[in-house]
């Protein structure tokens, strides 16, 4: 750099003229040496003052920090709040409807609307519906199914459990979730899972709700967090194979508890004719003995009693079913169990019948079973001028270890109700047997 400068010091302001030839000198030794000596002086001086820079601007930045926090501390608007104690909290109105899919609307225990969420007051044993004079904002969260550990919980404990989507996945839950409560009730959007809960440690979810604004200035009371039981969130294509609440009388026989899609007991039904539930009910009605052969040991006594029950939760609907024959009416109900027996033009009374008149009309409902599909069918309700005779062919008992099913009332198209007293031995042979009281029932 130095040496540049010397140069330039030679040129001579008429050097640009075309006939001038530049002059070319060596610098003096003196004059390189005093070049070295300022720019080795520069260097050192930068050196020591570097630190002394980088001290002062360190010492300003502090300064400066700690006047802002300063600020902070004093301003209400910035302050955090602790929130205030309060007997106030969020519920759900009612159970989740189980199972749960994904890409599936969540509805309440009822099956047909959404969740409702309520604002209580937990002061004493009884939760006391309650509201506040403002709006209150509530987001929904998904939780992890092992929280809570105890029946309390901080807000920072709730906020520690929720669960975000997997990485590269969509939203874990989709659907509106931010509402507004007024008058102490908010209802829930539509919501649905995207993704199920098999990649969590506990396997389950739980639906959460907590308050992100109160109206008014009122963000400083604490109102406990709202969280449904735990619960599985299956894939959407196990939907398939679901099974009914309640069972419909056409749903494939494999919709009922314990008998599993392409199983073994499916089989083992569908190879006897048995293929909907109202096979399943009709059969276990007129011949439970074959019903329970047909299944074999792999169905247990309990196992047995957990599909029976599923099976008569069914709606029997308003159709029912008439056997003639040249001296007899048989009024059935869609699981061949009697409504109305009319015999020689005459009305028969279960209490009425001796042994030979009940085997008689137990043998024409079996026979009507066996040509079900010649039955002439009626919809809605029968009407008739005089009671209707209810002989429940469902309700039996047997001399044997196991416990055959028992149906349930049924009721006759003049609007009572009543029991019948029909029992089965081995052999199925009806027979008779005396009551004290219209209500009782007796089996062997």
């Amino acid at each position: 750099m130095a040496t540049k400068r010397f140069f330039d010091d030679f040129v001579d302001p008429d050097s640009n003229q075309p006939n001038y030839k530049r002059l070319r000198k060596t610098p003096s030794f003196a004059s390189v040496i005093k070049e070295v000596v300022m720019v080795n002086f520069l260097d050192n001086f930068c050196s020591a003052l570097e630190p002394m820079l980088r001290k002062v601007v360190h010492e300003e930045v502090e300064s400066g920090l700690r006047r802002c926090s300063r600020s902070i501390g004093r301003s209400p608007s910035l302050r955090i709040k602790t929130l205030e104690p309060s007997n106030l909290r969020l519920i759900f109105n009612k159970k989740l409807s189980l199972p749960i899919f994904t890409n599936s609307k969540i509805m309440d225990s009822d099956g047909q609307y959404p969740l409702q969420l309520l604002l209580v007051d937990a002061t004493g044993d009884c939760l006391v519906p309650t509201t506040l004079a403002t709006p209150i904002k509530i987001e929904i969260v998904v939780l992890d199914g092992d929280f809570p550990s105890g029946e309390n919980w901080t807000h920072e404990e709730f906020n520690k459990n929720i669960v975000k989507e997997r990485a590269g996945k969509r939203p874990l839950v989709t659907g509106e979730l931010n509402i507004t409560m007024r008058d102490g009730v908010a209802s829930l959007g539509d919501l649905e899972f995207t993704d199920n809960s098999s990649w969590i440690r506990s396997r389950r979810f739980r639906i959460g709700a907590k308050v992100v604004h109160i109206g008014n200035g009122q963000n400083s009371i604490r109102i406990m967090e709202a969280m449904t039981d735990s619960f599985m969130v299956k894939d959407h294509r196990g939907e398939l194979y679901k099974k009914h609440y309640p069972p419909a009388l056409g749903d494939d026989v494999w919709r009922l508890e314990k008998i599993g899609k392409d199983g073994t007991f499916h089989k083992k039904l569908t190879s006897h004719g048995i293929k909907t539930v109202q096979d399943f009910l009709k059969l276990a009605n007129i011949d439970p003995h074959k019903i329970r052969r047909i299944l074999g040991n792999g169905m247990s006594e309990k196992m047995w009693e957990v599909t029976y029950r599923h099976a008569k939760t069914c709606e029997m609907g308003a159709k029912s079913y008439i056997a003639r024959g040249p001296n007899y009416i048989l009024i059935l109900n869609p699981i061949c169990q009697v409504i109305r027996a009319i015999i020689n033009g005459q009305i028969c009374h279960s209490r009425e019948l001796r042994g030979i008149q009940r085997s008689y009309i137990e043998n024409l409902v079996r026979n009507a079973f066996t040509n079900w599909s010649s039955l002439e069918e009626v919809d809605g309700g029968l009407q008739v001028n005089e009671p209707a005779a209810l002989l429940t062919q469902g309700e039996r008992g047997v001399h044997h270890q196991n416990a055959y099913p028992r149906s349930a009332l049924f009721t006759a198209a003049g609007g009572s109700i009543e029991c019948g007293d029909w029992i089965v031995n081995q052999a199925h042979i009806c027979l008779p047997i005396e009551s004290s009281s219209e209500e009782e029932l007796h089996y062997l």
